[in-house]
């Protein structure tokens, strides 16, 4: 490490960065550089990063910004750093995040090592049979509206490294460069697509909301996922009560509760009678609603309990359809395999972990996009719907292991 250099940055940690940014992929940014691209002068790439962040001359380049569809039908802005301003945030990252990280609160589950969205699903399905009532929080425009200055407020909290503090306040002021090549200024926010981004999100929800839940509701557990969260509460009174004082909270915080997404939720199940015009909430992908149950003993009940939601199967059936499968007559089955069975298996991994049944209506939409394969590549199934089914059917059961919802059960 040479000693003229006024920041102390381990060149290891550079290297380390590097093979993670590569792990993860992605796009080009502004600078329309390509992972391999930059690998083409690897050694010469991460030198000069190093060297710039060491000396402090380093200066984040624009985020190039896109669009991206969102469940509800709006647009969400993602933000997409270079690939040296990726390896450069890891960096970071990986200094700082073993310092905040044992801080954190249990049940912040978002972007943190050894936690997951679906631990978080099965934490709220349990605590939902406790608590009659949930507080489902939507937070307007999360990352696009988080103030700088309490930004480095919280980082000031937990570290006092000068470079660390310098760079993350030169990423929350990187310009954002939009589709026509204008440069954007941003007094607020941070963009969603970097990769410190997720952490300094974590850090600032920590101590405008998860410490502060800690502190003033001990007895009112939650889920956090980033800014996704669900309260339970005792009663509708208290429920009421709790979103009155979270939005002044978060007020105070320069953050705002989205009106018509924030909403009070009735648990209702079969020993809960009443009603109340919400019965449900979608959480991290998965509709939580009363739903028939069957006990180890094979007797029928209702739960409140967590399936498949119905934005996420649309989201699954988009991706379905983009495979356009039926143009593709001359591959195989094994190769239409190849290109779905990953995802395929990452979906059940996930989807199927709570009310399995419900991905029947996913899995039999793609079997449908498979007799349809059937009907283009075989001239003898070309105006035989059945026929082409029931050769697929066989196929299914005679290798069920072919495609990965086939050996799961979802059979034609």
């Amino acid at each position: 490490m040479s000693k003229a250099k006024p920041f102390s940055i381990s060149k290891q940690v550079v290297w380390d960065a590097f093979k993670r940014v590569k792990a993860n992929g992605g796009a080009a940014g502004v600078d329309g550089k390509s992972i391999a691209e930059f690998e083409s002068d690897l050694k010469g790439n991460l030198y000069r990063l190093w060297n710039r962040m060491s000396s402090g001359s380093y200066f984040p380049p624009p985020v190039r910004t896109v669009e991206i569809p969102k469940d509800n039908g709006g647009i969400r802005p993602l933000g997409i750093p270079t690939v040296g301003d990726r390896i450069a945030q890891m960096v970071v990252k990986l200094y700082l995040e073993p310092e905040v990280e044992p801080h954190f609160h249990q049940d912040s589950y978002g972007y943190r090592p050894g936690k997951s969205a679906i631990e978080a699903v099965g934490v709220a399905r349990q605590r939902c049979w406790r608590y009659d009532w949930v507080v489902d929080l939507d937070i307007k425009g999360f990352f696009d509206n988080l103030d700088h200055g309490l930004v480095m407020r919280a980082v000031r909290k937990h570290t006092d490294c000068k470079w660390i503090l310098l760079y993350i306040e030169r990423w929350l002021k990187a310009p954002a460069q939009i589709a026509d090549g204008i440069l954007v200024k941003r007094d607020r926010g941070t963009p969603q697509g970097g990769v410190v981004s997720p952490l300094l999100a974590n850090l600032f929800l920590h101590h405008a909301f998860d410490e502060w839940m800690k502190c003033h509701y001990p007895s009112n557990p939650f889920e956090r996922y980033a800014d996704d969260i669900v309260v339970h509460c005792f009663s509708e009174k208290q429920a009421k009560r709790i979103t009155m004082q979270i939005e002044e909270r978060l007020s105070q915080c320069k953050l705002e509760l989205h009106p018509e997404k924030t909403k009070i939720v009735y648990c209702k199940d079969g020993t809960r009678r009443s009603s109340y015009p919400n019965e449900s909430f979608v959480f991290l992908g998965y509709s939580f609603s009363p739903r028939k149950a069957q006990s180890r003993s094979g007797q029928h009940f209702v739960s409140f309990s967590p399936a498949v939601s119905s934005q996420a199967a649309k989201k699954m059936h988009r991706e379905m359809r983009s495979w356009r499968f039926h143009r593709h007559s001359d591959k195989s089955l094994e190769d239409l395999a190849r290109i779905s069975n990953a995802i395929l298996r990452g979906w059940i991994n996930y989807y199927g972990r709570y009310y399995k049944t419900a991905l029947y209506r996913v899995f039999s939409f793609f079997n449908r996009i498979l007799i349809r394969w059937v009907r283009r590549k075989y001239k003898r199934f070309k105006f035989h719907q059945l026929r082409a089914s029931q050769w697929l059917r066989g196929i299914a059961c005679k290798q069920p292991w072919l495609f990965a919802h086939w050996g799961n059960g979802f059979r034609p």
